[in-house]
């Protein structure tokens, strides 16, 4: 696997967002824009895509649910010492024969409102949840609904990562599926839960082996 790590804090409503894409693509993509209605725009990012086998990947979740270990762990890094993530990352992993570009984004409270800036063109999102902090599953699910209402996620699968799973204690997927009511998702949203534990790594290929054919079998042709 190889990796780009690019950090920034995070953006102000109304600024522009930095895109984790090749220039050229970029800049094809905002000269459609001036000539071309939001659909067309679409279509012609999808393209894009399909061309160079990228995915855009948000990661989200309660502060210290595990996103920041999880996207080093699957791409093979050190994960000894880990610091809040207060802004956002960007690691690019080549994944199977795809390239990820994956968001992760923090997730205390504070900065919970800056999420909204991150939603454009995501094909796949990760929700993070800490297994064994039963007192915040509450906060958890209203966070997690609160996302599933953006029009702009409308169309992004779905990975829930139960993680922490090797901590004594923590509630089971199963468990997790229901404090987080998802079976009452719109039956359109592609989802799927997944326990984990991003201490050790299990679950980790299993939810991302999922989520990878997931948004394949939407935004690319069959080779």
């Amino acid at each position: 696997l190889s990796a780009a790590l690019a950090c920034a804090p995070l953006l102000e409503p109304g600024l522009r967002r930095p895109r984790a894409r090749p220039r050229a693509s970029r800049h094809r993509a905002q000269s459609f824009f001036l000539g071309s209605s939001r659909m067309g725009l679409l279509s012609i990012i999808r393209k894009i895509k399909r061309k160079e086998k990228e995915m855009r990947i948000l990661m989200v979740g309660l502060d210290n649910s595990g996103k920041t270990t999880i996207v080093l762990k699957i791409n093979g890094e050190d994960t000894s010492v880990i610091s809040p993530t207060l802004g956002f990352n960007i690691k690019t992993i080549q994944y199977q024969k795809y390239s990820l570009n994956i968001w992760d984004v923090g997730g205390q409270k504070t900065i919970r409102s800056y999420w909204r800036n991150y939603f454009e063109q995501t094909d796949g999102l990760v929700w993070v949840v800490d297994s064994s902090d039963v007192r915040r599953l509450d906060d958890c699910r209203a966070e997690l609904h609160n996302l599933l209402k953006e029009e702009r996620l409308a169309g992004s699968s779905l990975l829930v990562f139960a993680n922490k799973q090797d901590i004594q204690g923590a509630l089971k997927p199963d468990e997790i599926a229901k404090v987080l009511n998802l079976e009452v998702m719109n039956k359109d949203r592609h989802w799927k839960i997944v326990g984990c534990s991003a201490y050790t790594g299990d679950g980790l290929l299993q939810g991302f082996d999922w989520l990878v054919q997931d948004i394949a079998s939407r935004i690319y042709v069959l080779d």
